[in-house]
């Protein structure tokens, strides 16, 4: 359509926002309470197990996935030996949960506790992506209520889903019925649980969205640590083998290798707050493998032929700072500090040594 004259142009289609290059690779963030409902029922499932294995006051968290788990998915028990434990009942639906859906689990749990296979639970908690149902929901805060529809219920959702067999409601199933206190039960709701998971190790790897703020790291004690003894002892071994002389307390260093001493304390303490971080927030072995990475960077360098101790020394930890490492997700949390305080983690290890024994390829 033509302008009209004297006007302004007519704007077809907004103006583009700046492109987020993460983005433009790998398309918007879901949120966690999206993504949890894309999950599979295997992926519920393991979400739930890494989210019970974070709280407090359990002694062990057990994970029965598959076919005859009898009604127990993911239990937590308070004290070895099983005597106190809580279950955590999955159930991955594309909808809130609604007393049909839940009358088998109750059933299981009334069967299994009468015939001995396990303890009543300390607490019972339904969890679903989509949560409960208003009428459920209501049912849970009633115990008695819930109680009676159960057994209303038992001929047509719970006689035949137990056991191969039907379980009919007998005279001693009735009376263990009965006797169960059904304010255990309840739900977890699914916020709850993705709030509490993401104090966890696995929440960015199961969700994405990249690491939180790293906090900074404490300043070293004005004291080596037993922590730090071997690595602080190879730094005097090198500093002593520069001086060709034998320095074995800092008041005996020279300016420029007290500052040094310093500087590398600090670069260990930072290494050592990123290996704190990486415990927190991510899985597995990550602050471990990238210390690999690093030592397979340097070690070449390292074994190298140097004039003194000090000079591996500082050709490593420099060395340390140029590598290109992209493999790790600690990367965009990692500073050159911290590389120079992995190799003095390492030089800890006696995987770095600083000064080689005589006979050594070092030079005059």
């Amino acid at each position: 359509m033509a302008n009209v004259p004297g006007s302004a142009p007519i704007e077809l289609h907004p103006p583009l926002a700046k492109l987020d290059p993460f983005v433009v690779a790998t398309g918007q963030p879901i949120p966690p309470i999206e993504r949890v409902a894309l999950f599979s029922a295997d992926q519920w499932e393991d979400f739930i197990n890494e989210w019970a294995s974070s709280l407090p006051g359990y002694a062990k968290v057990e994970h029965a996935s598959g076919s005859g788990d009898k009604g127990c998915d993911v239990i937590g028990i308070v004290e070895e030996g099983g005597a106190i434990w809580d279950n955590y009942q999955c159930k991955h639906y594309d909808k809130p949960l609604t007393p049909t859906d839940v009358w088998g689990e109750l059933g299981k749990l009334s069967y299994y506790t009468m015939v001995g296979e396990y303890s009543l639970p300390r607490r019972y908690r339904f969890v679903a992506p989509r949560d409960v149902g208003t009428k459920l929901a209501s049912l849970l805060r009633r115990p008695v209520v819930l109680k009676q529809e159960l057994l209303k219920a038992w001929a047509t959702y719970c006689a035949n889903f137990i056991t191969e067999t039907p379980v009919p409601l007998s005279g001693a199933l009735l009376s263990h019925i009965e006797g169960i206190d059904f304010s255990i039960f309840g739900y977890l709701p699914v916020l709850d649980a993705i709030n509490q998971h993401l104090k966890t190790p696995y929440f960015t790897a199961r969700f994405g969205l990249g690491l939180p703020p790293r906090p900074a790291a404490a300043p070293p004690p004005e004291k080596p640590t037993t922590d730090e003894t071997r690595y602080v002892e190879q730094l005097f071994e090198a500093y002593s083998d520069n001086r060709k002389e034998l320095l074995t307390q800092t008041d005996e260093l020279p300016q420029n290798l007290l500052r040094h001493y310093h500087r590398s304390r600090e670069a260990f303490y930072s290494a050592e707050a990123l290996r704190n971080f990486s415990r927190d927030k991510l899985p597995g072995r990550e602050f471990e493998e990238l210390q690999d990475q690093v030592y397979a960077g340097v070690v070449d360098t390292c074994e190298s032929t140097h004039t003194c101790g000090f000079t591996r020394l500082v050709a490593t930890t420099n060395r340390s700072a140029e590598l290109s490492i992209t493999s790790s997700p600690l990367i965009g949390k990692t500073e050159v500090r911290d590389l120079h305080g992995i190799c003095h983690q390492l030089a800890n290890a006696e995987r770095l040594i600083w000064v080689q024994e005589k006979g050594g390829d070092d030079g005059d």
